[in-house]
């Protein structure tokens, strides 16, 4: 059976959209499957004892710079003296 005319383009064009969606569904598969593998290893990785370690000799080795020069600027050499409580009231009972 021979199909021409309009019939023909119908066919054609229904396979054509049959191609490009499945060439659609295996490109849509191989994208959520590389997102799937790609957020697995980079949650393992944050999650893991190497990367804790690596991050607080980073931290800590920015930070221990800047210590002494933080301490000496805000801690002072000697304290006033204490202040005293007015007498006569009570300051026990709130």
């Amino acid at each position: 059976m021979i199909v021409t005319g309009t019939k023909a383009l119908k066919n054609v064009s229904l396979i054509m959209f049959q191609k490009i969606a499945n060439v659609l569904s295996i490109l849509s598969f191989v994208l959520i499957s590389t997102t799937l593998g790609a957020s697995y290893f980079g949650y393992k990785y944050v999650t893991s004892e190497q990367f804790k370690s690596r991050l607080m000799k980073e931290v800590m080795g920015n930070v221990s710079g800047l210590m002494p020069k933080v301490l000496d600027q805000g801690l002072p050499d000697m304290t006033g003296p204490s202040v005293g409580v007015p007498k006569g009231k009570d300051w026990t009972k709130f």
